[in-house]
C-alpha cells in the first residue's frame, strides 16, 4: 500500500472582484518532521498554486524552516543575496537582520526588539515608500494610505543564481485598519490592503496578458542585470507604482562600485518556465535590469529606453484585480514560487508597532528554466 500524505491542499478564492487565483492553503503539516511524501505534496502545490499558506505555525523554529526551504533545492546553504547585505550603501542594508544561529534565516519587521532569536535590543524599520520613491504620499495622508514599495523577486542578480523559493513567517502583526494603496500612475488605480501586507501577483498571467508579438519579444530576449544591482540603484528613485525606477542620470557609476567581474554580470532569459506545470512566466526584476540582450544579439543600452519596455510590459499584471495582498496573521508561514511571482511589500508602521517576520531563501544551484526551443520558434 503506497504511503500517503496527511497534507491537504485547498486552494484559496480569489478575493470579490478579483482574478488572483494563484494562492493555496495547505493543512495538517507538521513542519518539523517532514517525510518524502509530504514533500512531494508541498512542492507540487508550490508550483501549480506559486503561493503557498500554512497556518498556526506559531511554534516553527527558524531551523525548520531553513530545511523547508532548502528542500527545493536541497544542495544549496548560501543566503540569497549573498554578501550583499554587508555593503551598507545596498538598498536592502537597513532591511534584514541575520539568525545568528541560522544565517539563512533574516529576521525583518518594524519597532524595537529587546530579544529574538540571538539578536539583542535591535530596532527593525519597516521599508516605507517615502525612502526609496521620488514623489512619496504626503505626511498628512501617509497613516491611511500607501504605495507598492518595489516589486521585485528575491534575488542578489550578481554571481548567485534567484533562489527558487522564499519562505515568510509571521511572528507578531500588529493589527490596524486597512490602507488605500495608491498606484499614483495617472491610472486611478487604487485598491485597499491590510496594513503591512505582502502583495503578490502572478507572473505566468503577467506573460498571458501580452499580445501575441509581445510574447515572442519576452521569449526571446534576456534581461542583463547591473552589477552590484542594490549599490548601482541606491541614489535613483522609484516610479510611483513600485514597478521599476525614474530615469534621471542617478545611479552610480561603476566607477564607483565595488570590484565587477564580468563573468559574474547576470544575464537571464525574460521568460522563466514552471518546472511542473511548464507555463511561462515574465520574471524580471524591473529595478535592477539595466540592458536588453535581442535574439539577433542587439544590445538595447539605453537604460530609459529599457525601463520603459520592461515596464509596458509589466504594468499590465499588477493591475488591481490581479494582486493579492496577504492578510497576516501569527504564525503564518507562506512559501511562494520566486521564479513565478513578483512581490512588494506595502504599508507603514509607528516606530512603536512591533511588528516581526523571519524571511529564508538560498541562492540556487543553476540558473532558472527559459522556454523551450519548440516555444522560442512558435
Amino acid at each position: 500500500m503506497a504511503i500517503q500524505s496527511k497534507i491537504t491542499v485547498h486552494p484559496v478564492p480569489a478575493p470579490a472582484g478579483s482574478k488572483a487565483d494563484f494562492v493555496a492553503e495547505l493543512r495538517g503539516a507538521d513542519l518539523e518532521n517532514l517525510s518524502e511524501h509530504d514533500f512531494a505534496v508541498i512542492r507540487d502545490a508550490l508550483y501549480t498554486h506559486n503561493l503557498i499558506l500554512f497556518k498556526g505555525q506559531q511554534g516553527l523554529s527558524p531551523r525548520a524552516q531553513y530545511e523547508l526551504t532548502r528542500l527545493f533545492d536541497p544542495t544549496v546553504t548560501t543566503y540569497g543575496h549573498g554578501k550583499t547585505l554587508d555593503a551598507k550603501r545596498s538598498v536592502l542594508h537597513p532591511d534584514l537582520k541575520t539568525i545568528p544561529h541560522q544565517p539563512q534565516v533574516q529576521v525583518i519587521g518594524n519597532g524595537p526588539v529587546a530579544s529574538y532569536e540571538g539578536l539583542e535590543n535591535i530596532t527593525l524599520k519597516h521599508p516605507h515608500h517615502r525612502t526609496f520613491h521620488k514623489t512619496p504620499i504626503s505626511d498628512d495622508e501617509d497613516r491611511d494610505n500607501t504605495r507598492f514599495y518595489r516589486w521585485h523577486i528575491d534575488a542578489a542578480l550578481y554571481d548567485l543564481h534567484p533562489p527558487r523559493v522564499t519562505s515568510l513567517m509571521a511572528v507578531s502583526v500588529p493589527k490596524t485598519a486597512p490602507l488605500n494603496l495608491k498606484y499614483d500612475d495617472g491610472t486611478g488605480d487604487e485598491l485597499s490592503v491590510p496594513r503591512g501586507s505582502t502583495a503578490f501577483v502572478s507572473s505566468y498571467t503577467m506573460y498571458d496578458l501580452l499580445s501575441e508579438e509581445d510574447k515572442e519579444f519576452a521569449r526571446t530576449t534576456k534581461a542583463q542585470y547591473a552589477p552590484h544591482p542594490y549599490i548601482w540603484m541606491s541614489g535613483a528613485k522609484s516610479r510611483s507604482d513600485g514597478l521599476g525606477m525614474v530615469s534621471e542620470g542617478l545611479e552610480l557609476p561603476y566607477t564607483e562600485l565595488p570590484p565587477i567581474e564580468q563573468e559574474k554580470v547576470k544575464i537571464l532569459p525574460m521568460t522563466w518556465r514552471n518546472p511542473v506545470t511548464g507555463r511561462l512566466a515574465l520574471q524580471v526584476h524591473p529595478s535592477a535590469v539595466e540592458k536588453l540582450v535581442l535574439k539577433d544579439g542587439t544590445v538595447i543600452e539605453d537604460l530609459k529606453e529599457v525601463r520603459e519596455i520592461v515596464h509596458r510590459l509589466q504594468r499590465p499584471g499588477i493591475a488591481p484585480e490581479l494582486v493579492f495582498p496577504v492578510d497576516w496573521e501569527e504564525g503564518d508561514l507562506a512559501v511562494f514560487n520566486n521564479h513565478g511571482v513578483l512581490h512588494s511589500v506595502t504599508g507603514s508602521f509607528l516606530p512603536e508597532e512591533v511588528r516581526i517576520f523571519r524571511q529564508c531563501n538560498m541562492a540556487a544551484s543553476e540558473g532558472p528554466l527559459g522556454p523551450l526551443p519548440l516555444e522560442v520558434s512558435a
